[in-house]
């Protein structure tokens, strides 16, 4: 699981400048808006909108750019219709990729993914090619600074997650969830005052593959590079690379 822990905290620190220059609070916007559209605008009964309202928290987004979104998606105030897609394909190595999109316009986005993949070692690939590498899972860092390790499973297996790791060359103790559990062990670990270094419901691979030099260069250049895309909501892949 480490290779997943690496990259996604590497997002999580790039999200604060990303959130200066306006592109996170852009997507964000998006998945709101399209989350409040599919299954309405109480997050109570939303879980897809209430985890885009976190993120939304996460990086100080005001209050009236989150109202607005959530209107736009209801429908109370006038709004782009964004459409849904995921691609899949490989990056350097064989590495797998799923690459969830959020576009006004398809064949644009599209277009721009495949010029992206090529550019950096990449190829798009067919439908399902791909997506049976991965697992649909909640995933929860907390720093091994910050609780004793049984206290913390003890909390989190009796929150519902499906299991706790412990990987000594790691800093952070791993919390999984399937995705209907994940506010439950979230919420569990918040009353608990546990500190959280990542909390999120993301697409986990069930193996990696392990890229060193130039061709681990290539592939973050290529995970950044897919990700300044404004259309391009998420980027999964099963790679693990040096922590240098």
């Amino acid at each position: 699981m480490s290779g997943h822990s690496k990259w996604s905290q590497i997002k999580h620190k790039k999200a604060a400048t990303d959130a200066k220059r306006g592109k996170i609070f852009t997507k964000i916007v998006k998945e709101i808006a399209v989350a409040a559209r599919t299954s309405g605008g109480d997050p109570d009964g939303n879980p897809r909108l209430r985890t885009a309202l976190e993120k939304a928290k996460e990086v100080n987004m005001p209050a009236e750019n989150i109202k607005r979104a959530i209107m736009k998606g209801t429908g109370e105030l006038p709004g782009m219709a964004y459409e849904e897609s995921v691609y899949e394909g490989y990056g350097p190595g064989g590495v797998a990729l799923l690459i969830e999109v959020l576009s006004d316009n398809k064949n644009r986005t599209v277009s721009e993914i495949r010029h992206t993949l090529s550019k950096n070692g990449g190829s798009l690939g067919e439908s399902g090619c791909v997506a049976w590498m991965f697992e649909k899972k909640g995933y929860i860092l907390v720093e091994k600074s910050s609780i004793d390790e049984d206290a913390l499973m003890t909390i989190a297996l009796d929150a519902g997650a499906d299991d706790m790791k412990n990987d000594p060359d790691e800093e952070n103790y791993e919390i999984l969830t399937v995705p209907e559990s994940f506010s439950s062990v979230k919420e569990a670990l918040e009353k608990n005052k546990i500190p959280l270094s990542l909390a999120e419901i993301t697409m986990l691979p069930k193996n990696y593959i392990d890229l060193e030099g130039s061709a681990a260069d290539q592939m973050v250049r290529l995970m950044e590079a897919l990700e300044d895309n404004v259309n391009v909501q998420n980027v999964y892949a099963n790679f693990d690379v040096p922590d240098a």
